[in-house]
């Protein structure tokens, strides 16, 4: 079955509108992990706009003890900062992304033009200490060879495009997947795990879903906002419904 893994940013971007400790990060993984999760996904970045340090520490310290059922999975981008965190707290995975200033959340993709010797460098002292590397990338040859060419274990394909695709309506829909499901399948013949994530929901997941070798879908700002109406556990139980779906 392809892995849920929770993205819970905008928990921590609610608690730092207000200041203090709630709503709990914390708490919010426990509620997930509760509903059947076994992925957390969490992206600290550079202005401490919404996950921290404290946050990544103490969400690994909850975690450390579910290793061998819970994945967690660091985002960022390859800055010397994030680099020792990752380094220190080892996660299962990081999630390597491009950063553009001022963005408010991602945009793009790495490019087959991207800098490589920054990402080499980050994938390979990552993958010695046995994180697995993941390279957010766009659905294209290009930047799937270049990730596999940089030492990469996996590609996390941007699905952002898909889900304005799918907006349009069937024929664009499927006619965006057709493209995804090529770039998963020369992913693979790369010999690189497929995880996707960028604004997939409920609506379109089931078409996502059967995407050829995935194996894990990011999910955060769509899950958390329909949380707000039906709450965090009974959101986290339809998204894996839908995952376990034949």
């Amino acid at each position: 079955m392809v892995r849920l893994s929770v993205n819970v940013n905008k928990v921590a971007t609610v608690r730092n509108a207000r200041g203090g400790t709630e709503p709990s990060v914390e708490a919010a993984v426990k509620a997930c992990l509760d509903a059947g999760a076994r992925g957390i996904t969490i992206h600290p970045r550079s202005d401490a706009r919404h996950i921290t340090s404290q946050d990544v520490d103490s969400i690994a310290a909850l975690l450390a003890p579910l290793r061998s059922s819970v994945e967690l999975n660091i985002e960022g981008d390859p800055r010397p900062d994030l680099l020792d965190m990752v380094l220190r707290v080892r996660p299962h995975q990081c999630t390597l992304v491009p950063v553009r200033p001022g963005e408010i959340t991602s945009e793009a993709g790495w490019s087959a033009s991207s800098p490589r010797a920054l990402v080499e460098d980050a994938v390979r002292k990552l993958r010695d200490v046995g994180v697995r590397v993941s390279l957010f990338v766009e659905p294209k040859p290009e930047p799937i060879d270049w990730a596999a060419d940089v030492g990469a274990d996996r590609v996390e394909l941007y699905t952002e495009p898909y889900a304005r695709a799918f907006e349009r309506g069937e024929r664009a829909a499927n006619e965006s997947f057709a493209r995804y499901a090529a770039a998963a399948e020369h992913a693979h013949e790369r010999s690189l795990g497929v995880n996707a994530g960028h604004d997939l929901d409920l609506h379109n997941l089931p078409l996502f879903r059967t995407l050829p070798h995935l194996d894990e879908v990011s999910i955060g700002h769509a899950l958390i906002a329909r949380a707000l109406f039906v709450g965090l556990a009974t959101v986290v139980r339809e998204y894996l419904d839908l995952l376990a779906e034949d």
